[in-house]
């Protein structure tokens, strides 16, 4: 089985967060304008969308030829990406669209919990080669990932049912993400007590 290309972060991170970021700057500019196709007026919210699902299926694309590989969480994502991002533009609905982030995270907390359920952290399979820890922190973690998870996905329910498209736009491009990078942030004490010494490696 051939080794994993080496990717420079950068490129890899413009890749992952690119295509938020152009969602974000493209409703900025389209939020307020109305596009008619074929008799059916369309909001920019829905037209951005069209073009946000086959930029990340793209990007998507492109990393794993750079890398040689992908994770099940990026496949996931995707999926459900192009079939709550269909759904919006099908149904001309935004409210689809704001689905998925719930749906996505559902999804992860479910995987995450049957794993649980089984006595195996399914997140060690996917972040090991990242994070060598023992199996006792792999469990901790993935117990806490699960529950963030789950409170991602009640989170963004009552975002986008109580608030403005505005607003749930922002919660979804800084909020979402800066949410993510902080729960990270805040388990280096787990990682420092569960690491993997390099004579056990």
């Amino acid at each position: 089985m051939s080794e994993p290309k080496k990717i420079n972060p950068i490129v890899k991170m413009l890749l992952e967060l690119g295509p938020i970021v152009v969602f974000f700057i493209a409703y900025t500019k389209l939020k307020d304008t109305a596009f008619t196709y074929d008799g059916t007026e369309y909001s920019g919210f829905i037209v951005v969308t069209a073009f946000f699902v086959p930029l990340l299926a793209f990007t998507t694309f492109i990393l794993y030829r750079m890398t040689g590989k992908i994770s099940i969480m990026q496949v996931l994502t995707l999926v459900i990406v192009v079939v709550f991002g269909a759904l919006a533009i099908w149904f001309n609905d935004e409210r689809f669209f704001k689905m998925k982030p719930t749906m996505i995270y559902l999804l992860f907390t479910g995987l995450l919990g049957f794993g649980l359920m089984r006595g195996q952290s399914y997140l060690q399979l996917v972040m090991e080669e990242a994070m060598p820890l023992q199996h006792e922190g792999w469990m901790v973690l993935t117990k806490r990932l699960c529950l963030f998870f789950a409170v991602l996905a009640v989170t963004n329910e009552v975002v986008w049912r109580t608030m403005s498209t505005d607003a749930w736009v922002n919660f979804k491009t800084f909020g979402l993400t800066a949410a993510v990078f902080a729960f990270f942030m805040t388990q280096g004490k787990l990682m420092q007590k569960y690491a993997v010494e390099e004579d056990e490696a």
